[in-house]
């Protein structure tokens, strides 16, 4: 367990390191309790996906990359939530920030059968969410569209899949 858990901090920390992107002055990253900025981006088969109009959903918003080693490791930990929570009302959007596109995302894709839609970032959409200072970075929004948690590096599982429970269960509760 002590090696697994040193493992995970390993490529936690490599990961933060390798994936410094350096927000342009001013830019902040939008904070819990405030509205997640709104985009429209096409999936991998061409289908637009607007964050709005997931509105009455819990959205878990994963920003990632194909090259990001601890990104891999949360991928199939965001498969396993859509699976288990999508009745509840959790849907999960993956966000790419890879610089060539879907050219390294399709494969990517491919190889990994992931449940839930996927689109490329753009700078624009980049700039809104604070320049992203660090991938993974992930943000769990309620079903009003305002942001309850946001999380650079990687998420501890347990600890993230307890989140989202309970912003189920309070968000069905109102």
């Amino acid at each position: 367990m002590l090696l697994r858990t040193l493992a995970v901090a390993l490529v936690a920390m490599s990961t933060l390191l390798a994936s410094q992107i350096v927000p342009q002055p001013g830019q902040t990253a939008p904070q819990p309790g405030q509205f997640a900025p709104d985009f429209t981006l096409p999936d991998s088969t061409g289908s637009s996906i607007k964050l709005s109009a997931y509105k009455g959903k819990v959205v878990l918003l994963d920003f990632w990359a194909t090259w990001c080693e601890g990104c891999k490791v949360e991928i199939p930990w965001y498969v396993e939530f859509q699976n288990k929570y999508r009745k509840e009302g959790l849907t999960a959007i993956g966000v790419s920030m890879d610089d060539d596109g879907w050219k390294s995302v399709k494969p990517f894709l491919e190889e990994h059968k992931l449940n839930y839609p996927v689109v490329i970032a753009n700078q624009d959409l980049a700039n809104r969410y604070g320049g992203l200072p660090s991938l993974p970075m992930t943000l769990l929004v309620d079903r009003n569209g305002k942001i309850s948690v946001s999380h650079a590096g990687m998420v501890d599982k347990d600890a993230f899949e307890n989140k989202i429970k309970a912003l189920l269960r309070e968000s069905s509760a109102k």
